[in-house]
This record gives structure tokens, sequence and C-alpha cells, in this order.
């Protein structure tokens, strides 16, 4: 007997023949993702996923568990004990054992759970649970029987191998990231754009980020929260990078020729420019806002449309009929809740039209575009000296 660590995935599973893509993936990020807790062998095991500790400091555990319940594509994981005898004598020795390391100096309501995956094993799952149930009650004195509200859940899966374990830490779900190509996300230092980052890494695509700094005017510690916040996006989707802009000309020269409640608009159009630019240099398919319908000024459908008219490439947001409470819920769940409201300001926040348009026109949109005679100029001046950041 000895413990390694179950992983379950979901939706790998209506993969049908191109399954073991989508497995050997998950393997290659979990193995990725762990690689500095110790020495590990991740394999495919009858579709699921077996980590066996080679070289390992147990006291790393919870971190362990996390890192790997942090993978995109993970369902579940948990600390189980395997053992190759799988009589039913020896099952219920296991189960006792782990029963009382779990519930010491608890009263509780338990029940058992019982999978019988290898269909050649001649006890069925419910005589499985009965059987050894009926064991741990009857050597116990902290546990009762309680199959509908129990506190206590031991489950017992025979397969190749018997794995016995009670606590199955929920994963992030989604696919592995690397299997749906890769996308650019528009990263500024608010509460949106870091959760659209980590939803679209949700559905396995590989993303990098650009950021527009404009200083001056934002500060450097404002830069530095956009970097913490690419560095937590990281730990679900791996190695990125972070494409920082160069954005004070363009931006003072908008605001010296174009109308000031046209700023807004015109400013997204000229992100969305560069985005594409960078997009296709970056071996990106997609750009990826955190916009969500009706939030601001820039966000409303007419808003949307004239900006989306700026780039060529298909421009996803994924927090498009969200609203504030669930983004937050989200970020703070993720872990970029606190971050994101440090108070310092982005590019967004400075030459801000005092009355900017919400129902702006494409045509009118376009003519105060076209009077900054020196765009392509400094668009061009911006993307050669944007500063590239590994993260990650």
């Amino acid at each position: 007997m000895d413990n390694i660590y179950l992983v379950k995935y979901g939706e790998i599973w209506v993969k049908g023949r191109n399954k073991y893509i989508f497995e050997d993936k998950l393997v290659d990020n979990i193995k990725n993702n762990i690689k500095d807790l110790g020495n590990f062998k991740v394999k495919k095991n009858l579709s699921q996923i077996l980590v066996e500790p080679i070289l390992f400091d147990t006291h790393y555990d919870e971190a362990l568990i996390e890192r790997i319940s942090n993978t995109f594509g993970v369902v579940g994981v948990a600390k189980v004990y395997r053992t190759k005898d799988n009589s039913i004598e020896n099952i219920k020795e296991i189960a006792l054992m782990h029963a009382k390391e779990a519930t010491e100096g608890k009263n509780q309501r338990f029940k058992i759970v019982a999978k019988r995956a290898d269909k050649n094993y001649p006890i069925l799952s419910q005589q499985i649970a009965s059987e050894v149930g009926g064991y741990i009650l009857n050597n116990t004195d902290n546990l009762t029987v309680d199959v509908n509200t129990p506190e206590f859940i031991l489950r017992i899966e025979v397969r190749d191998e018997v794995y016995i374990y009670s606590n199955l830490v929920a994963g992030v779900g989604g696919m592995p990231v690397g299997t749906n190509d890769k996308a650019l996300v528009m990263l500024s230092g608010g509460i949106d754009s870091p959760v659209a980052a980590w939803m679209i890494g949700k559905r396995g695509v590989v993303i990098d980020a650009i950021y527009f700094h404009s200083s001056p005017y934002t500060s450097e510690r404002a830069k530095q929260k956009v970097i913490d916040l690419s560095k937590k996006i990281s730990q679900y989707t791996g190695s990125m990078k972070l494409y920082v802009v160069p954005f004070t000309d363009l931006q003072l020269h908008m605001r010296e020729k174009c109308k000031h409640e046209a700023l807004t608009i015109v400013m997204r159009r000229v992100m969305f420019k560069i985005s594409e630019i960078v997009a296709k240099r970056d071996g990106s398919y997609a750009i990826i806002t955190g916009e969500s319908v009706g939030q601001v000024a820039s966000q409303t459908m007419q808003s949307i449309y004239a900006t989306n008219d700026a780039a060529s490439m298909p421009i996803f947001r994924p927090l498009i009929g969200f609203d504030k409470e669930e983004i937050t819920k989200v970020a703070k769940k993720i872990d970029t809740y606190d971050t994101s409201i440090l108070p310092y300001e982005d590019c967004c926040t400075i030459f801000v039209a005092r009355h900017p348009q919400t129902k702006p026109r494409l045509d009118i949109i376009i003519k105060e575009e076209q009077k900054m005679d020196k765009l392509e100029e400094l668009i061009n001046e911006a993307v050669e000296n944007i500063e590239v950041i590994d993260i990650g």
C-alpha cells in the first residue's frame, strides 16, 4: 500500500478518438505545474491521471494539491491509498484505517461510495459499499451510517489497482491550456480583464497579454500592478509574454486633434489597431477584452460596434453578459481582486472625457480619427518600442 494522487478530468471525455491528445496535454501541464515541488511520475491510467511521488517532501501536500487542482482540465484531485491487493478483506482494513485517521476526534455521519471500474471484479459496487460500511461501523465508536446527508464520504475505486480516499478537492475544470491555439489579452489594471484572461485560458487557449502604459501620467506602480496580475494569471495558464506599449505620445496626439467627447472611442480603436499588429506577430488568432455590455460608456452596443471596426481579426469578450458582482466573484476566486483594486490609474483613466459618447456613430468617429495626421507614424513607433516581459 502506498500514497499517490488521483486526478480526475471532465470535458475531455467528449473528445472521442482525439481524447488522447487532450489527456497527453493535461499530463504535460500537470508535470510543468508541479516540477519545482519534487520528482513525480505523471501518467494516464484508465481515463484518469495518477501522480506518483518519487522524491517529495509531504510537507508540500497542500501546495501540490493546489497546483494540480488549479490546472485547467482538472475537475478533482485526491490523495489516495493505493493497493494492488484487491481482496475485500484488504480493502476493508485500509478503508477502516483511513476512516479512523480522517475522523479522529469527530462524531460524524458517513457513507461509502464504491465504483467497480474493473467489471471482472467478482463483487458488485453496491456490495463493496455495504461490506466496507458495515465493517467500519462495527469497528468504530464515532461513526454512524447516513447515506443521504453524510459528513464523511469514503470512496473506493476498483480498477487494475484499488484506490481508497475521502477528500476529493474540486479542480477548476475547463480544457488543458495548449489545446486551443493562442490569443492576446488586452490587460489593464482593473478587475475585469484578468478575469477575461482566466476564462479564455480555461477553454484551453494559450494567452499572452498587452498593456498600454502612458508614462509619466501612469506610474511605474500601475505597470507593476499589471505585471503582478499577469503572474497570478500565469499560475493557471502557464508562462506568458506581457507586451508593454508606450502609449503617451498617441494619447497626447489624440487629445490635440480629436473632439474631447470622442477620445474614449478613438483611444479604444487605436488600442485595437496596435493589439492586432502585436497579435499577428505573436501568432495569436484573436484579441480578448474584459468588456461587458453597458458597464461603461465605451461598452455600449454602439461603442463596441465602433471599436470592433478598427480590427479585422476576431475580438472575443468572455464577460460580455456578466454584471460587476459576477465578475468580482470570479476575481476573488482566482485571487486577482485585491491586486486589481490597488489605486494606481491606467491609461484609460487619464485624458478621459467628462461626457464620453455612449452612442457614437462610426462615420463620425472615423472622421475624428482621421484628424490624427501622425497616427500611422506614432503607431509604428509605439510597436517598435514595445517592452516584452516574460511572465512565469
